[in-house]
């Protein structure tokens, strides 16, 4: 896909997911513009990259953006696995603040600037376990069932604007944030066999869907949750 001279914003772009995604744009001729609490050595294109917590003022960020902006991807995200008894009423708000009203906070500093674009792309990231029961995901599956909502009611609003609002809905995916649950050559392989495709998620999977999302060829699509999980959200296969 062709993103030459477009302007695309990425909170959360210095691993993981976001990482593998401000690559691809980068490969792919886009402007890259990355908030994030670090930089990153990873990055194989030239990045302009502002230092931010999103929990915490994001005055700056309006400064930092291109008049124009083309796409946006919340990269932003949290995996709190606890018994039900043991999540903290904190849990449940960072997981909240971090998921969904950073994601919205951050999509306010940025609309002037989306409105500017003759079509712009917001792409947030949900779970699959936002539309499937998992046990001990409680307060990150009540997140992203936040971050659904928020994109569904967003892509509405924002259609007039010809803004796209949209969501992928990821399964496990190999990146720093889920090393515990792939910390061993035994978690890895039931983690795939879990997979009725046999397999766990991987950030190239995630990001070239984003990618899609953000280019003009998704023109027709607004308003909805891409699973990217191996079939975990859909298929029973060891009935």
């Amino acid at each position: 896909m062709d993103f030459k001279d477009k302007n695309i914003l990425i909170v959360g772009g210095s691993s993981g997911i976001g990482l593998s995604l401000v690559n691809l744009l980068s490969d792919q001729g886009a402007n890259v513009f990355n908030a994030s609490r670090s930089a990153s050595s990873d990055w194989t294109g030239n990045v302009e990259h502002l230092e931010i917590d999103v929990l915490e003022n994001l005055d700056a960020l309006s400064a930092f953006l291109p008049s124009k902006l083309d796409g946006l991807v919340y990269s932003v995200g949290s995996i709190t696995l606890k018994p039900f008894s043991r999540v903290s009423q904190d849990d449940f708000i960072k997981d909240y603040k971090l998921n969904v009203i950073g994601a919205a906070m951050v999509i306010q500093k940025a609309l002037k600037n989306l409105k500017e674009a003759e079509s712009a792309s917001i792409v947030l990231i949900s779970s699959v376990a936002a539309q499937t029961g998992m046990g001990f995901h409680s307060s990150i599956a009540s997140a992203k069932a936040g971050v659904e909502g928020l994109t569904k009611s967003l892509a509405a609003e924002l259609a007039s604007q010809n803004i796209r609002v949209n969501a992928v809905a990821p399964s496990l995916t190999d990146t720093q944030m889920a090393g515990n649950l792939l910390n061993s050559p035994e978690k890895r392989e039931a983690s795939a066999k879990r997979h009725p495709i046999g397999k766990f998620g991987t950030p190239a999977d995630i990001s070239a869907a984003i990618s899609f999302l953000l280019s003009d060829k998704s023109s027709w699509i607004t308003g909805q949750i891409l699973g990217i999980d191996g079939g975990m959200s859909s298929l029973r296969t060891n009935l």
